[in-house]
């Protein structure tokens, strides 16, 4: 059972981390700092600022709170 809870554990922590580096990437878009892809609809829009850093507030989250807990 204990296996079970830290692959668990693991896969959210995975989880939380791409939510943070998809937020963060999508908050810069947003900002005008990453240009890229050239065709994509997020650039230079100050609401994926917005978006991306709650994307990535949620990520780093959960992260803080699967840390704090012991299998």
């Amino acid at each position: 059972m204990e296996t079970v809870r830290n692959v668990l554990r693991l896969l959210y922590m995975v989880l939380g981390g791409l939510l943070a580096f998809s937020g963060f990437f999508w908050a810069l878009q947003g900002a005008g700092v990453i240009m890229w892809p050239k065709e994509s609809f997020m650039l230079a829009d100050p609401a994926w600022i917005r978006n991306g850093l709650i994307t990535a507030a949620l990520g780093l989250g959960l992260i803080w709170v699967l840390r704090g807990r012991r299998a």
